[in-house]
């Protein structure tokens, strides 16, 4: 065994592929076993397809950049759950492309957010955190006053029905019209406002 392990470590050629092996076995073996687990396949009750103004709302979100100071992942430990709510599960996100998981929180985590505030708290905060929230950190977003772009929202629709988002094709003819007179910031409300909605009214 020694000998292998020096051929092994002296050959660089060699300690590269089977590393490379070790990880690719070792992640299959983790990841391909959630493609066939109903609960992180499924949608909880009451988890629903974003609508126009969500989806685009949660484009905005990744586009801001809110998800480097905001995680939407609440994790099963009793410091968690007692401050944000109900801890986070998979059938939540099934159809969030790319999900906002993570542990990265220079604010507090947004998945249980929808309906904590007003949407007139919520647009404050957008528009100059400092105004509801004195000590915050938060850059404004004044900017989100502005109209959103409706150019591609079939387009999205479409290619999230691709990916298994069940969207009819009613769903996808109205999709522009619903988008008329909303700014990005009425859209980003909507979005956030729904946030964790769905499991908080199971619980």
């Amino acid at each position: 065994m020694k000998l292998n392990n020096e051929i092994i470590e002296r050959h660089v050629g060699w300690l590269i592929v089977l590393t490379l092996l070790v990880i690719s076995v070792g992640g299959l073996v983790e990841i391909v076993p959630l493609f066939f687990q109903q609960s992180t396949t499924t949608p909880v009750e009451g988890v629903k397809p974003y609508d126009p103004v969500r989806l685009v709302g949660r484009d905005i979100y990744v586009r801001e950049g809110c998800y480097n100071c905001h995680s939407q992942m609440i994790r099963p430990f009793r410091a968690e759950t007692e401050r944000y709510g109900h801890y986070s599960v998979a059938g939540e996100f099934v159809y969030d492309r790319p999900f906002q998981w993570g542990s990265k929180r220079t604010g507090p985590d947004l998945a249980r957010v929808g309906g904590r505030y007003s949407d007139t708290w919520q647009r404050m905060h957008l528009i100059n955190p400092r105004d509801v929230v004195p000590e915050s950190n938060m850059p404004a977003f004044p900017w989100l006053q502005r109209p959103v772009n409706a150019d591609d929202i079939e387009s999205k629709l479409r290619a999230l029905r691709t990916l298994g988002v069940p969207y009819s094709d009613a769903d996808i003819a109205g999709a522009a019209k619903q988008l008329e007179g909303v700014s990005e910031l009425d859209a980003i409300v909507a979005y956030l406002q729904g946030l964790g909605t769905a499991v908080k009214s199971t619980r």
